[in-house]
């Protein structure tokens, strides 16, 4: 009996691939048991009665056996190892064909051919090993939601499996099937991290064309070309390339690269100064000092460097001596006169 399934296994999958060999395995054994059963059991016993004698398969094939219904005769029982040989032949069957789907999916993930279905996420276009990942690492510090990671097809698989949040998309970045599949249309930020220049405005317009929308990062290696990249989004924020923190940065707070530059070329009408703290305000807390000037002089106390410490945002209850310098955010330089 055995060696005639083998046989009957092996001509079903010679001609039915994948879940149809299972149901044509359990099929045939159905079909062919119930006709032996009616010949084999007397009158008597019910179990090759249509209504009963599917349930009796069922629990027997799958090695269950309730014991409510069974077969009275020897060819009866000879015909029950028939079923339950059957019945694990069409499960293992069954169970192959879930688990080579299961990784043939998992496969198709890891080389970035599946499509994705999230909103409000960050898309990372572009992949430069080593870089890319401190760049994910300081994103998945603050953002909780997941990253999708594009990458042209020289990346042949995910470079990092191990992050559960970083999903893969592989393709031409240029390309909107790709890009689809990235669910660039419905991202938050989309950061363009491109081999050069040239590469990352082609990306730009591809992702304007699908999300018009989008807070756009662009990562440039030469900043004048920003004004090209200006001409396909206006409201694209470009970064200097050799500053992977700072393009962090601006995908996690939007515009803070703006804030960055007028800060450094003061052509806003604000600029960064110091002073030192003069004797009279000496024992005074950063908080009173922080409320004087702000209330006095619009300005805003952003560090503090005392006693060889330099204190970036300290404490509203710091006590502040003597020598301590203080760094502000002014529209002009408060005159140390006026402080005193």
């Amino acid at each position: 009996m055995p060696i005639i399934v083998a046989k009957l296994v092996q001509a079903v999958r010679a001609r039915v691939r994948g879940w149809r060999a299972a149901l044509a395995v359990a099929l045939f054994v159905f079909v062919t048991s119930w006709l032996a059963m009616w010949l084999a059991e007397p009158a008597s016993n019910a179990i090759s009665e249509p209504g009963t004698y599917w349930w009796w398969f069922l629990v027997t094939s799958a090695t269950v056996g309730y014991g409510d219904v069974f077969p009275e005769s020897g060819a009866g029982r000879v015909i029950g190892a028939y079923v339950i040989v059957g019945g694990i032949v069409a499960l293992t069957i069954l169970f192959t064909e879930l688990a080579a789907s299961i990784q043939a999916v998992k496969g198709k993930r890891m080389k970035g051919a599946v499509g994705l279905d999230l909103s409000d996420h960050i898309v990372i276009l572009g992949y430069t090993p080593g870089r890319t990942e401190r760049i994910v690492a300081e994103l998945l510090l603050e953002h909780r939601s997941q990253l999708v990671l594009c990458a042209w097809d020289e990346t042949p698989e995910h470079p990092m499996p191990e992050q559960e949040q970083v999903l893969f998309v592989r393709g031409d970045l240029t390309d909107v099937d790709v890009l689809t599949r990235a669910c660039v249309p419905r991202a938050a930020t989309v950061v363009i991290d491109a081999r050069d220049d040239n590469e990352a405005l082609a990306v730009a317009v591809a992702v304007d064309h699908l999300s018009p929308d989008a807070h756009l990062v662009a990562a440039l290696r030469d900043m004048s070309r920003s004004k090209h990249l200006h001409y396909v989004n206006a409201r694209a924020q470009c970064v200097q390339w050799h500053t992977p923190s700072l393009l962090t940065e601006e995908t996690l707070d939007p515009g803070i690269t703006e804030v960055y530059a007028d800060l450094m070329s003061g052509a806003g009408g604000g600029n960064t100064y110091s002073t030192r703290l003069p004797a009279s305000l000496s024992g005074q807390t950063f908080g009173d000092c922080q409320t004087r000037l702000g209330r006095d002089y619009g300005a805003t106390v952003i560090a503090v460097r005392q006693n060889s410490t330099l204190l970036v945002a300290p404490a509203w209850d710091v006590r502040l001596n003597t020598d301590a310098v203080l760094y502000y955010l002014a529209g002009e330089r408060i005159a140390p006169d006026a402080l005193r």
